[in-house]
């Protein structure tokens, strides 16, 4: 059985080839981009149909289509943090977490944002001194609670 991440790489060869974008197969599922790159790079299980779909699209066999719909380990490789995209978001996170987790606390109170609970979209916008990137994630925020057993 292909695990679910070594499916991803075999799908994201098969994309390419095919030349469409993640926009466009995300389109033709009717799911966000974002959502439908992490799914079919091992992070989410797709529905049988959307997995068929997929399959179809990118001209999947049946092992592929079978790993997109399983449930996923959401752990990610030890050596994708030296990815320099990747390593860039960490970068971000060092820098401006302290920062956010600041503000979610003054704006909300004690607790956190869901990363379980969130969308994530991504632009690209015009710029003159370069197309920026724009990558907007919206989370629920979950307060800390503490709940008694004996209540």
């Amino acid at each position: 059985m292909i695990s679910k991440q070594d499916a991803g790489e075999l799908i994201e060869e098969r994309r390419a080839r095919a030349g469409l974008s993640w926009r466009t197969l995300a389109d033709r599922l009717d799911v966000p981009p974002v959502w439908l790159a992490a799914a079919a790079l091992g992070m989410h299980p797709l529905t049988p149909g959307q997995a068929e779909e997929l399959g179809y699209a990118l001209d999947l066999d049946d092992e592929l289509i079978a790993a997109l719909v399983r449930q996923p380990n959401r752990a990610a490789a030890s050596d994708v943090s030296s990815d320099p995209t990747i390593y860039r978001f960490h970068e971000l996170v060092q820098v401006y977490g302290p920062a956010l987790k600041s503000l979610i606390h003054d704006e909300f109170g004690d607790g956190i944002m869901s990363a379980i609970n969130c969308s994530v979209s991504f632009d690209r916008v015009p710029h003159p001194d370069g197309d920026r990137v724009v990558i907007t994630i919206d989370g629920k925020f979950l307060p800390y609670a503490w709940v008694s057993g004996t209540d």
